[in-house]
């Protein structure tokens, strides 16, 4: 007994963190319907129990450089939030790919992780930050910085070029595509079936437990992402929550 605690007191506290977060977070995952779960007061906990439930495939948390925030292409407002540690195993499997292909160049992904990821924290970042030859250049502190380098960052699904401004990048996850086409036909298709009911409502523990034809994603995870965007709301009733359609 005294082995035991005095093992697990000299873990680190990150290690021990980590593990309650994660025990925490499973033991939700199996228990609690989405009405017991629906809010959260644990922001890492909140974000591990809803990666859970994601397929495999806050700004001090950004600072500290556990979380990244992406902006996503299904809306104005959409953004995606990624655990550091998940986005950086995703670049790593696309170097292993491009490794495989006989690809040149690839030292631009470990400059890239080492010298933008860690000074750049916001969605986007320009194009004269990243290549050679100019005074804010991030990349060129470590050797010559291309045109052609940057493009295997694109074509690597890291760095998306902006429509509205050419000469800036969206930071980008790679092989997200699958995931972002699911994401938008699972919002059609839970807002289309509310519609066609009589009052737009539906309970909500009834709800959770249907079943997504186009949509690979959890619907606990569909049911959040509508009702934090504002197309759904939900109703306290003596029977539970119900879910309705927003009127605006």
């Amino acid at each position: 007994m005294n082995k035991d605690t005095n093992s697990d007191s000299s873990k680190p506290k990150k290690r021990r963190r980590d593990e309650e977060i994660e025990a925490e977070s499973s033991s939700s995952d199996r228990t609690l319907s989405l009405e017991e779960n629906l809010t959260f007061s644990d922001t890492l906990v909140a974000l591990r129990i809803m990666r859970a439930q994601f397929p495999h495939i806050d700004k001090s948390l950004r600072r500290e450089r556990v979380l990244r925030v992406f902006k996503l292409n299904t809306g104005q407002d959409d953004h995606a939030i990624m655990f550091l540690d998940d986005y950086l195993n995703q670049i790593e499997c696309v170097v292993k790919r491009m490794e495989e292909k006989k690809q040149v160049n690839l030292e631009v992904f470990e400059w890239f992780q080492t010298h933008v990821l860690d000074s750049k924290l916001e969605p986007s970042v320009g194009h004269e930050e990243l290549v050679s030859g100019s005074d804010c250049s991030l990349l060129s502190i470590v050797g010559k910085v291309k045109d052609e380098h940057i493009s295997l960052l694109i074509n690597a699904g890291i760095l998306t070029r902006q429509l509205i401004d050419p000469d800036m990048y969206w930071f980008a996850i790679p092989n997200i595509g699958s995931v972002l086409k699911g994401l938008s036909q699972g919002r059609k298709e839970i807002l289309s079936f509310l519609n066609r009911r009589k009052y737009k409502e539906m309970m909500l523990a009834l709800l959770e437990k249907k079943h997504l034809r186009f949509s690979p994603l959890d619907m606990r995870f569909h049911l959040r992402d509508l009702i934090g965007s504002g197309h759904l709301k939900t109703i306290h009733t003596p029977t539970g929550l119900v879910v309705q359609i927003s009127k605006d």
